[in-house]
């Protein structure tokens, strides 16, 4: 059990026989009245949020969530493949549990796997990704670096803008929060 007053963000604890996430929390002090803790949780499994309010030092069950480090192995189908690093086995996953990040999946790229029990509850993609462009309209000449953008596929499939100075073949980071280009790699 955990204290309201402990609460912190990406904490886990476990409400109403589901699993969430402290996104956002508030200590509140009114004049008038208890002390109370504003939230907002997010539903692990089903990436819903919702708000609650809790009175203060009130308890609640902490859920113990584990993240284990796998290696993306290949696409099998629907599924994904990925490998425990410490013990080899493999597991299948679903788009559904990884969610955006299946777009930014390259072979053997290293993943942080949260488990809760042994159910599959999310998956961490790296906040940046090194990828090759497959296709992209050539640039013009006189087009500058700060001139503008481009779509340009990835070898992934993932379409980002570019700026006009990138080229088909060339290594790019992307920044997988926000699916965005952030340089060339060298």
């Amino acid at each position: 059990m955990i204290s309201t007053n402990d609460f912190k963000t990406g904490l886990t604890i476990q409400l109403d026989g589901d699993v969430f996430s402290v996104v956002e929390f508030q200590h509140v002090k009114p004049g008038k009245g208890a002390a109370f803790v504003r939230t907002k949780l997010k539903n692990v499994k089903t990436g819903g949020v919702v708000e609650r309010r809790f009175n203060a030092g009130e308890k609640v069950e902490k859920a113990h969530v584990e993240r284990r480090e796998m290696d993306y192995l290949y696409k099998d189908g629907e599924h994904y493949v990925v490998m425990d690093k410490e013990t080899y086995e493999q597991t299948s996953l679903t788009q559904g549990q990884i969610g955006d990040g299946v777009k930014w999946l390259k072979e053997n790229m290293t993943l942080g796997v949260l488990f809760y029990d042994i159910e599959v509850i999310g998956v961490d993609v790296p906040n940046t990704v090194h990828l090759a462009v497959t296709a992209t309209e050539p640039g013009v000449k006189g087009d500058t670096a700060t001139g503008g953008t481009k779509p340009a596929t990835l070898e992934t499939g993932a379409v980002v803008q570019v700026p006009f100075f990138v080229n088909e073949g060339d290594m790019l980071i992307i920044d997988t929060r926000t699916g965005s280009y952030v340089q060339r790699a060298q």
